[in-house]
């Protein structure tokens, strides 16, 4: 009985050792070399940059069946200077570039599937591609300080200055191009200053928030062409709120000041807005004490009115950082003043203190550090 059961102990290794052996060999007749992907290409649809990429699997994975097929692709966002990377089973993608710049692209296979024992394998080298940008237009007349002004989310106007050696006789044009357009567009409205266009307004909503818009300005004279220059934004990045025209300054039954305020974009909710209040307290001595409070309320309870101090406010707002990468201040509006009566002193010594503070809806404010 002893032998029979030693026998057939022996007999289940040599099974399970045959086995494991079979699949061993089997995993080394399926075992593949993971090549790049080929024929990678770029090319422009005419939309200022945001180009199509393609590419083609490797003859040698072309009758594989038993692996799936990605890809990693590897591209250097020429706005922000990174390597952007993301994978794809596809065989295409659209990015931006800046067509004044190389466009530089590199592409790897990737392989999982029974092929590879279910282990994600990645093509141990990579095919690239390095576009050189096209030399057009006379050197040094690209516009410089390219910027856009998003005006209360009613309007944007974006403006651009002329290089020193950009022919006087040259004319600038604005070219814009979104998604879904199928094509760039020019400026609807040009801005001129002095008979020379230095501005585009977009009225309404012609422009998209939060969409990758480019912009291109480039022109021509007698001489040649000019350098064009690129640039990629959001619009809501970049809004300017209103002034503040609605501000009030009032004294409560506990002898405190209140400042009150209205939200001048009407299309945001409050919380997308974050306040600064200027706050300047003159001495009967004509010296001036200044300092900044920082909320997200639209009214403060301020410094007992019990003093001989005349206390004058005003207030700016921008975006916040839950409603915008970065946002631009509107203008300071006007002064509210306590007491109203009486001349302000027309030289004011400074004596500035600035601090900030986050508030919550009801502030008390205490004492101005002198600097």
């Amino acid at each position: 009985m002893a032998n029979t059961f030693r026998s057939t102990h022996v007999l289940m290794l040599l099974v399970m050792a045959w086995v494991k052996s079979a699949r061993g060999s089997e995993l080394t007749e399926n075992d593949v070399t993971v090549d790049p992907p080929e024929n990678l290409r770029v090319s422009d649809s005419g939309r200022l940059g945001y180009l199509d990429i393609t590419w083609n699997p490797p003859a040698s994975l072309m009758t594989m069946t038993m692996c799936n097929i990605q890809y990693q692709l590897e591209y250097l966002d020429t706005f922000k200077n990174t390597w952007a990377v993301l994978r794809t089973s596809g065989r295409s993608y659209s990015a931006e570039f800046d067509l004044t710049k190389e466009v530089r692209v590199r592409a790897y296979t990737l392989l999982n599937g029974l092929c590879t024992n279910n282990v994600l394998q990645r093509s141990e080298n990579y095919t690239a591609l390095i576009q050189k940008p096209a030399s057009s237009g006379l050197t040094g007349t690209e516009a410089k300080d390219f910027e856009c002004v998003y005006h209360n989310m009613e309007w944007v106007e974006c403006s651009w200055t002329r290089s020193p050696q950009t022919p006087l006789d040259a004319q600038q044009n604005l070219y814009f191009w979104y998604k879904p357009l199928e094509q760039a567009a020019e400026c609807p409205e040009y801005i001129l200053s002095g008979g020379i266009r230095s501005s585009c307004r977009f009225t309404g909503n012609s422009l998209p928030e939060f969409s990758d818009i480019i912009f291109c300005v480039n022109g021509s004279s007698p001489e040649g062409p000019l350098k064009a220059t690129f640039t990629s934004l959001q619009i809501q990045n970049h809004l300017k709120p209103a002034t503040t025209d609605k501000l009030h300054l009032q004294t409560s039954s506990d002898e405190q000041l209140e400042l009150l305020w209205e939200n001048p974009v009407e299309r945001l909710p409050g919380y997308c807005l974050e306040w600064e209040v200027e706050h300047a307290q003159d001495k009967p001595d004509g010296t001036t004490m200044l300092g900044v409070i920082h909320t997200t309320q639209t009214t403060l309870k301020l410094l007992p009115t019990l003093s001989e101090d005349r206390n004058c406010y005003k207030v700016r707002s921008k975006l916040s950082k839950y409603c915008a990468d970065k946002s631009l201040w509107s203008d300071w509006s006007h002064e509210r003043c306590y007491p109203g009566n009486g001349a302000l002193h027309s030289c004011r010594t400074s004596i500035k203190s600035r601090f900030s503070q986050n508030l919550s809806h009801t502030f008390e404010q205490t004492q101005i550090v002198d600097a």
